[in-house]
């Protein structure tokens, strides 16, 4: 398993639910939150495999924010 970190700009309950309908279609995804909360609207996702670069494409190809943060 892979757990993903991303900051973002998803900070409001429509982008969250815009957000969810890309993220449940994804089937490597286990499991996944974001910390609207937090400065960086923390995305954190657990992958069954290191799809870092394909999240960060659907997020960005809906008109979000979304670069990986370091560990």
């Amino acid at each position: 398993m892979h757990i993903l970190i991303f900051k973002t700009n998803v900070d409001t309950e429509e982008a969250h639910k815009e957000i969810s309908v890309l993220l449940n279609a994804e089937t490597s995804i286990i499991g996944w939150n974001i910390d609207r909360e937090d400065i960086d609207k923390v995305l954190r996702i657990e992958s069954r495999i290191n799809n870092t670069t394909d999240i960060i494409h659907r997020v960005s190809t809906a008109g979000f924010f979304c670069e990986e943060l370091p560990d």
